[in-house]
């Protein structure tokens, strides 16, 4: 019996991860072949063939979105993850926590990451609201950098002016960005119900932001190889000749690439 109802479990957490999955794959497609494009654009629209695709995911949660697609086997060598220790949760959960919510935050690395004109950032967080996540998008924007906001538009929209995590302006991400896909991640992220157990369980939005950004970096590797182009991609270190395949990239971008 006790295995019978662990074995529900699992069923109903996997049915609720694909039927969110499919949710993104059919409402956002349009979103995720605009962001593409866009990525296909500033890759191959400057002499700079080595431009950046920045990724930046302050909060606690939320930075394991943009170390999933940074020197990620299948993924483009041009991605540089801001990997700021402030909101690692390595650093400290409750300070990840209070430091995500403190305004000026997210002003101080996007300064210290000198992003400027020319340059593409995609944001990613579940929620889209935290303090440091708008100050960091309402600066890329007064200094001219190109954004896509990848968070959930629900979770933002229902989340209370007041809530402490609000930035002072109580703005959302998906209203300051050129590009949004959406993650549709429910208020409060957890999806399981459990008798007796009064807090819901099984977190989602780690699966929604993997989803979401893996599939918009195989849709610009697409645009890309569509266009002629011959993206780079990174290979496992773990797959036949995988160190050989990546040393190719790595003095290029070693220097360029912060945290590489």
């Amino acid at each position: 019996m006790q295995n019978g109802r662990h074995v529900s479990l699992m069923r109903t957490y996997a049915e609720q991860v694909a039927g969110l999955i499919g949710r993104i794959e059919t409402e956002e497609a349009d979103a995720v072949g605009a962001a593409a494009t866009l990525i296909a654009d500033h890759l191959t629209g400057h002499q700079d063939a080595e431009r950046l695709i920045y990724v930046y995911g302050p909060g606690g949660h939320s930075n394991l979105a943009a170390q999933e697609v940074f020197f990620r086997a299948g993924g483009l060598v041009n991605v540089s993850a801001i990997l700021d220790e402030g909101t690692l949760l390595s650093g400290g959960a409750l300070r990840s926590m209070a430091i995500e919510r403190t305004p000026g935050y997210g002003r101080v690395v996007i300064e210290d990451n000198r992003l400027g004109a020319g340059d593409l950032l995609v944001l990613v967080n579940a929620y889209g609201i935290n303090a440091a996540l708008i100050d960091a998008a309402l600066t890329a924007r007064e200094r001219g950098v190109t954004l896509i906001g990848v968070s959930s538009r629900e979770h933002a929209d229902r989340t209370a002016p007041d809530h402490p995590a609000r930035h002072p302006t109580r703005r959302n991400l998906h209203d300051l960005v050129d590009l949004h896909i959406d993650t549709k991640v429910p208020v409060g992220d957890a999806v399981l119900e459990i008798e007796g157990v009064p807090e819901r369980v099984g977190a989602i939005s780690t699966f929604a932001n993997a989803y979401a950004l893996n599939v918009l970096m195989a849709a610009a590797i697409a645009e890309l190889a569509g266009r002629g182009a011959v993206p780079e991609i990174w290979r496992s270190g773990n797959a036949p000749d995988g160190d050989e395949r990546n040393a190719l990239f790595q003095d290029r971008f070693r220097g360029r690439v912060r945290w590489l």
